[in-house]
């Protein structure tokens, strides 16, 4: 009994101080902590820093993971769900600006808070989305789209369209500001 209880502590001890290791020398498995959130739960933390119910802390998002505080120690980034791809749109008519990877606390658009007609369809002309989509108060509208694919979006508000082809795919962009509406 004693000897198990030693093993159990010493064990302990040796498991703390590998995993005090890989935290101070940066070595860490962020995979692991990326792991440790389910697709849904990433998908409302993603939908939290766009709305502002999560603030104090920058958030940006690639093509394959969610990166809070990117640029402090205590940054932590976040593995995005395996069949799906973030993507935000900002259709303007006359002011954007140039981005490819879409910043949750800092991209702002032209057009918030408006309603769109967003279609999307797939290379084989099949509709993934036709709805109305309101934009969010930083003039983003957020999609989660199936991954490795192409698409043709179209978006429409007052009589005016704007058309392009986006795509899915590891290191595309999560950030599309170059709808203009005509």
């Amino acid at each position: 009994m004693k000897r198990t209880t030693i093993l159990a502590v010493v064990g302990g001890i040796a498991i703390v101080a590998l995993g005090s290791f890989f935290l101070l020398t940066g070595n860490a498995d962020k995979k692991t902590e990326s792991n440790a959130l389910a697709p849904q739960s990433i998908k409302q933390m993603v939908y939290d820093y766009s709305v502002g119910n999560l603030s104090g802390k920058s958030a940006s998002i690639t093509s394959h993971q969610l990166i809070v505080d990117g640029e402090t120690a205590d940054s932590k980034s976040y593995a995005l769900p395996k069949d799906e791809f973030f993507v935000s749109i900002a259709p303007y008519v006359k002011q954007t600006h140039p981005c490819e990877i879409h910043s949750l606390t800092g991209c702002q658009g032209e057009m918030t808070e408006q309603k769109f007609q967003v279609n999307i369809t797939d290379a084989k002309g099949k509709t993934v989305l036709d709805q109305t989509m309101t934009s969010q108060s930083n003039g983003f509208i957020d999609l989660w789209l199936p991954r490795d694919q192409t698409y043709r979006i179209t978006v429409g508000h007052d009589g005016k369209t704007a058309e392009s082809e986006i795509s899915t795919f590891e290191n595309d962009k999560t950030c599309i500001t170059t709808l203009q509406l005509s």
